[in-house]
Protein backbone atom coordinates (compact mmCIF):
# COMPACT_ATOMS: atom_id res chain seq x y z
CA UNK A 1 0.00 0.00 0.00
CA UNK A 2 2.61 2.55 0.64
CA UNK A 3 6.27 2.68 1.93
CA UNK A 4 7.69 5.32 4.32
CA UNK A 5 11.65 6.38 5.02
CA UNK A 6 14.47 5.92 3.69
CA UNK A 7 16.83 2.40 4.24
CA UNK A 8 19.92 3.05 5.55
CA UNK A 9 23.10 1.98 3.54
CA UNK A 10 25.56 0.46 5.90
CA UNK A 11 29.11 0.97 4.81
CA UNK A 12 30.00 -1.98 6.90
CA UNK A 13 28.53 -5.16 7.35
CA UNK A 14 25.50 -4.24 9.95
CA UNK A 15 25.09 -7.15 13.11
CA UNK A 16 22.02 -8.72 13.86
CA UNK A 17 20.59 -7.26 17.23
CA UNK A 18 21.01 -10.45 19.06
CA UNK A 19 24.93 -10.05 18.43
CA UNK A 20 24.88 -6.44 19.11
CA UNK A 21 22.77 -6.87 22.57
CA UNK A 22 24.69 -9.67 23.72
CA UNK A 23 28.27 -7.51 22.99
CA UNK A 24 26.75 -4.44 24.73
CA UNK A 25 25.14 -6.90 27.70
CA UNK A 26 21.43 -5.92 27.05
CA UNK A 27 20.09 -8.83 26.49
CA UNK A 28 20.66 -12.37 27.85
CA UNK A 29 19.18 -15.33 25.76
CA UNK A 30 21.73 -17.60 27.08
CA UNK A 31 20.86 -16.86 30.87
CA UNK A 32 17.37 -16.66 29.83
CA UNK A 33 17.44 -20.57 28.15
CA UNK A 34 18.97 -21.93 31.52
CA UNK A 35 16.00 -20.26 33.82
CA UNK A 36 13.27 -21.12 31.15
CA UNK A 37 14.10 -22.59 27.83
CA UNK A 38 14.56 -21.40 24.10
CA UNK A 39 12.69 -17.88 23.38
CA UNK A 40 13.39 -16.26 26.18
CA UNK A 41 15.53 -13.74 27.22
CA UNK A 42 16.46 -11.41 30.06
CA UNK A 43 16.71 -7.48 29.70
CA UNK A 44 19.07 -5.97 31.24
CA UNK A 45 20.61 -2.40 31.93
CA UNK A 46 19.94 0.22 29.24
CA UNK A 47 18.32 -2.90 27.35
CA UNK A 48 15.42 -2.91 30.14
CA UNK A 49 15.61 0.70 30.53
CA UNK A 50 14.89 0.75 26.22
CA UNK A 51 12.09 -1.85 26.77
CA UNK A 52 10.34 0.39 29.36
CA UNK A 53 11.00 3.75 27.26
CA UNK A 54 9.18 2.21 24.38
CA UNK A 55 6.23 1.26 26.36
CA UNK A 56 5.74 4.36 27.94
CA UNK A 57 6.52 6.34 24.69
CA UNK A 58 3.88 4.65 22.77
CA UNK A 59 0.92 4.61 25.53
CA UNK A 60 1.80 8.48 26.13
CA UNK A 61 1.36 9.01 22.57
CA UNK A 62 -1.38 6.86 21.78
CA UNK A 63 -3.25 8.23 25.20
CA UNK A 64 -2.41 12.13 24.97
CA UNK A 65 -2.54 12.96 20.95
CA UNK A 66 -4.53 9.82 19.74
CA UNK A 67 -7.36 10.29 22.38
CA UNK A 68 -7.45 6.27 24.04
CA UNK A 69 -7.88 5.75 27.45
CA UNK A 70 -5.17 3.70 28.81
CA UNK A 71 -6.23 -0.22 30.17
CA UNK A 72 -4.07 -2.39 31.76
CA UNK A 73 -5.44 -6.08 31.56
CA UNK A 74 -5.27 -9.12 33.32
CA UNK A 75 -3.04 -11.72 31.60
CA UNK A 76 -5.24 -14.73 32.16
CA UNK A 77 -8.56 -14.85 30.69
CA UNK A 78 -11.14 -17.94 30.28
CA UNK A 79 -12.05 -20.00 28.13
CA UNK A 80 -15.23 -17.60 27.06
CA UNK A 81 -13.36 -14.63 26.22
CA UNK A 82 -10.51 -16.94 24.37
CA UNK A 83 -14.11 -18.07 22.18
CA UNK A 84 -15.34 -14.21 21.76
CA UNK A 85 -12.22 -13.05 19.99
CA UNK A 86 -11.74 -16.12 17.91
CA UNK A 87 -8.37 -17.45 19.10
CA UNK A 88 -10.58 -20.37 20.48
CA UNK A 89 -11.50 -23.17 19.22
CA UNK A 90 -9.43 -22.78 15.93
CA UNK A 91 -6.08 -21.81 17.58
CA UNK A 92 -6.08 -23.32 21.02
CA UNK A 93 -2.59 -25.03 20.23
CA UNK A 94 -0.58 -21.69 20.20
CA UNK A 95 -2.15 -20.67 23.55
CA UNK A 96 -0.90 -21.47 27.23
CA UNK A 97 -3.06 -22.67 29.06
CA UNK A 98 -3.85 -23.02 32.77
CA UNK A 99 -5.20 -26.82 33.27
CA UNK A 100 -6.21 -26.33 36.99
CA UNK A 101 -8.39 -22.93 36.75
CA UNK A 102 -9.40 -23.92 32.85
CA UNK A 103 -7.61 -20.11 32.19
CA UNK A 104 -5.44 -19.45 29.28
CA UNK A 105 -2.24 -16.57 29.24
CA UNK A 106 -3.53 -14.13 26.93
CA UNK A 107 -1.30 -14.21 23.42
CA UNK A 108 -2.78 -10.58 22.90
CA UNK A 109 -4.66 -7.68 25.27
CA UNK A 110 -6.80 -7.89 22.30
CA UNK A 111 -8.02 -10.65 24.51
CA UNK A 112 -9.08 -9.01 27.50
CA UNK A 113 -9.92 -6.03 26.33
CA UNK A 114 -12.60 -7.00 23.65
CA UNK A 115 -14.13 -9.22 26.32
CA UNK A 116 -14.57 -5.99 28.78
CA UNK A 117 -17.41 -5.21 26.61
CA UNK A 118 -19.17 -9.25 26.24
CA UNK A 119 -22.39 -9.41 26.87
CA UNK A 120 -22.87 -6.08 26.94
CA UNK A 121 -25.63 -3.40 24.89
CA UNK A 122 -23.61 0.10 24.87
CA UNK A 123 -25.64 3.45 24.12
CA UNK A 124 -24.69 5.13 21.10
CA UNK A 125 -23.19 8.23 23.00
CA UNK A 126 -20.15 5.97 23.98
CA UNK A 127 -19.03 5.15 20.65
CA UNK A 128 -16.79 5.03 19.64
CA UNK A 129 -14.82 3.59 22.69
CA UNK A 130 -11.05 3.18 22.33
CA UNK A 131 -8.61 1.52 24.00
CA UNK A 132 -4.67 1.55 24.68
CA UNK A 133 -3.27 -1.43 25.94
CA UNK A 134 -0.09 -2.34 27.46
CA UNK A 135 0.31 -6.17 28.62
CA UNK A 136 2.81 -9.06 27.96
CA UNK A 137 1.90 -11.33 25.49
CA UNK A 138 2.45 -15.23 25.37
CA UNK A 139 2.66 -17.52 22.57
CA UNK A 140 3.59 -21.11 22.46
CA UNK A 141 4.79 -20.23 18.39
CA UNK A 142 3.53 -24.32 17.76
CA UNK A 143 3.47 -23.77 13.88
CA UNK A 144 6.86 -22.12 13.78
CA UNK A 145 9.56 -24.23 14.98
CA UNK A 146 13.27 -23.45 13.77
CA UNK A 147 11.99 -20.04 12.55
CA UNK A 148 13.62 -16.86 13.89
CA UNK A 149 14.97 -19.28 16.60
CA UNK A 150 17.73 -16.24 17.35
CA UNK A 151 16.66 -12.56 18.68
CA UNK A 152 13.87 -10.62 20.04
CA UNK A 153 11.53 -11.74 16.94
CA UNK A 154 9.55 -14.67 17.88
CA UNK A 155 9.58 -15.24 22.16
CA UNK A 156 6.99 -17.45 23.52
CA UNK A 157 6.48 -13.68 26.48
CA UNK A 158 6.80 -10.50 25.00
CA UNK A 159 4.94 -7.43 25.33
CA UNK A 160 3.23 -5.13 23.61
CA UNK A 161 0.57 -2.33 23.39
CA UNK A 162 -2.61 -2.86 21.75
CA UNK A 163 -5.15 -0.50 20.54
CA UNK A 164 -9.06 -1.88 20.49
CA UNK A 165 -11.68 -0.06 19.25
CA UNK A 166 -15.60 -0.16 19.44
CA UNK A 167 -17.50 0.97 17.11
CA UNK A 168 -20.75 2.29 14.84
CA UNK A 169 -20.79 -0.29 11.52
CA UNK A 170 -20.81 2.87 9.19
CA UNK A 171 -17.70 4.16 11.10
CA UNK A 172 -15.54 1.06 11.16
CA UNK A 173 -13.34 1.04 7.70
CA UNK A 174 -12.63 5.11 8.45
CA UNK A 175 -11.56 4.06 11.99
CA UNK A 176 -9.41 1.31 10.10
CA UNK A 177 -7.54 3.86 8.51
CA UNK A 178 -6.87 6.04 11.72
CA UNK A 179 -6.31 2.93 13.97
CA UNK A 180 -3.35 2.37 11.23
CA UNK A 181 -1.95 5.42 11.07
CA UNK A 182 -1.84 5.97 14.60
CA UNK A 183 0.47 2.22 14.76
CA UNK A 184 2.44 4.20 11.73
CA UNK A 185 2.94 7.36 13.91
CA UNK A 186 5.04 5.49 16.73
CA UNK A 187 7.65 4.26 13.85
CA UNK A 188 7.56 7.64 11.53
CA UNK A 189 8.42 9.55 15.21
CA UNK A 190 11.24 6.41 15.87
CA UNK A 191 12.33 7.28 12.08
CA UNK A 192 12.38 3.77 11.52
CA UNK A 193 11.36 2.50 7.57
CA UNK A 194 8.53 0.67 7.39
CA UNK A 195 5.85 -0.37 4.83
CA UNK A 196 2.36 -0.96 5.16
CA UNK A 197 0.92 -3.86 3.24
CA UNK A 198 -3.01 -4.12 2.28
CA UNK A 199 -3.50 -7.83 2.97
CA UNK A 200 -5.30 -9.76 0.16
CA UNK A 201 -8.79 -12.43 1.71
CA UNK A 202 -6.20 -15.76 1.46
CA UNK A 203 -4.00 -13.63 4.10
CA UNK A 204 -6.97 -12.61 6.37
CA UNK A 205 -7.54 -15.23 8.86
CA UNK A 206 -11.35 -16.14 9.53
CA UNK A 207 -11.26 -13.67 11.89
CA UNK A 208 -11.00 -10.15 10.07
CA UNK A 209 -12.99 -8.30 6.89
CA UNK A 210 -9.72 -6.16 6.33
CA UNK A 211 -6.08 -6.02 7.75
CA UNK A 212 -3.34 -4.08 7.48
CA UNK A 213 -0.01 -5.56 8.17
CA UNK A 214 2.58 -2.76 8.91
CA UNK A 215 6.49 -4.39 8.04
CA UNK A 216 9.83 -2.76 9.83
CA UNK A 217 12.89 -2.64 8.18
CA UNK A 218 15.41 -5.24 9.97
CA UNK A 219 19.02 -4.76 8.10
CA UNK A 220 20.26 -8.54 9.40
CA UNK A 221 17.26 -9.79 7.29
CA UNK A 222 17.53 -7.58 4.68
CA UNK A 223 13.80 -7.36 4.49
CA UNK A 224 10.44 -5.98 6.20
CA UNK A 225 9.54 -8.08 9.00
CA UNK A 226 5.79 -7.66 10.18
CA UNK A 227 5.62 -5.48 13.64
CA UNK A 228 1.95 -4.25 13.31
CA UNK A 229 -1.59 -6.15 12.41
CA UNK A 230 -4.39 -3.56 12.06
CA UNK A 231 -7.66 -5.23 11.74
CA UNK A 232 -11.63 -4.16 11.41
CA UNK A 233 -13.40 -7.64 12.00
CA UNK A 234 -16.77 -5.74 11.34
CA UNK A 235 -19.51 -7.84 13.37
CA UNK A 236 -17.44 -10.96 13.83
CA UNK A 237 -15.74 -10.83 17.28
CA UNK A 238 -18.92 -8.71 18.61
CA UNK A 239 -21.51 -11.65 17.29
CA UNK A 240 -19.00 -14.06 19.42
CA UNK A 241 -19.14 -12.30 22.38
CA UNK A 242 -22.67 -10.46 21.92
CA UNK A 243 -21.10 -7.10 22.27
CA UNK A 244 -24.62 -4.45 20.61
CA UNK A 245 -25.48 -0.96 20.73
CA UNK A 246 -28.76 0.92 20.84
CA UNK A 247 -29.10 4.18 18.43
CA UNK A 248 -32.40 5.13 20.15
CA UNK A 249 -33.00 4.42 24.21
CA UNK A 250 -35.83 1.26 22.91
CA UNK A 251 -34.36 0.78 19.53
CA UNK A 252 -33.18 -2.81 18.97
CA UNK A 253 -29.76 -3.78 19.81
CA UNK A 254 -27.09 -3.91 16.59
CA UNK A 255 -23.78 -5.54 17.05
CA UNK A 256 -21.16 -3.29 17.11
CA UNK A 257 -17.55 -3.31 15.43
CA UNK A 258 -14.70 -4.15 17.09
CA UNK A 259 -10.79 -2.68 15.75
CA UNK A 260 -7.81 -3.36 16.51
CA UNK A 261 -4.29 -3.58 15.94
CA UNK A 262 -0.59 -3.23 17.61
CA UNK A 263 0.80 0.04 18.53
CA UNK A 264 3.55 -1.69 18.29
CA UNK A 265 5.22 -4.91 19.87
CA UNK A 266 7.40 -3.71 21.82
CA UNK A 267 10.55 -6.45 21.52
CA UNK A 268 10.64 -6.29 17.35
CA UNK A 269 10.57 -2.95 18.44
CA UNK A 270 14.05 -3.10 20.14
CA UNK A 271 15.29 -4.89 17.56
CA UNK A 272 14.93 -2.63 14.94
CA UNK A 273 15.92 0.10 16.55
CA UNK A 274 19.04 -1.87 17.61
CA UNK A 275 19.63 -3.31 13.80
CA UNK A 276 18.85 0.38 12.31
CA UNK A 277 20.66 2.73 14.89
CA UNK A 278 23.61 0.50 15.38
CA UNK A 279 27.06 2.20 14.48
CA UNK A 280 30.39 0.30 13.36
CA UNK A 281 31.48 0.14 16.68
CA UNK A 282 28.80 -1.73 17.53
CA UNK A 283 27.21 1.08 20.05
CA UNK A 284 23.45 2.18 19.36
CA UNK A 285 22.08 5.67 19.10
CA UNK A 286 19.27 6.15 20.67
CA UNK A 287 16.03 7.69 18.66
CA UNK A 288 15.80 11.32 19.60
CA UNK A 289 12.34 10.96 20.61
CA UNK A 290 13.28 8.40 23.28
CA UNK A 291 16.10 10.60 25.09
CA UNK A 292 13.52 11.98 27.53
CA UNK A 293 12.25 8.56 28.87
CA UNK A 294 16.27 7.11 28.84
CA UNK A 295 17.26 9.72 31.46
CA UNK A 296 18.82 12.13 28.41
CA UNK A 297 21.34 9.28 27.35
CA UNK A 298 21.99 10.02 23.45
CA UNK A 299 23.63 6.43 23.06
CA UNK A 300 23.93 2.56 24.85
CA UNK A 301 27.63 2.27 24.74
Amino acid sequence: ARTWGEVKEFTYEPKPHWDLATDLGILDFERAGKVTGSRFVFYKGAGARLERALISFMLDLHTDEHGYEEVLPPYMVNRASMTGTGQLPKFEEDAFRIESEDYFLIPTAEVPVTNMHRDEILNKEQLPIRYAAFSSCFRSEAGSAGRDTRGLIRQHQFNKVELVKFVKPEDSYEELEKLTNDAERVLQLLELPYRVMSMCTGDLGFTAAKKYDIEVWIPSYGTYREISSCSNFEAFQARRANIRFRREPNGKPEHVHTLNGSGLAIGRTVAAILENYQQEDGTIIIPEVLRPYMGGKTVIK
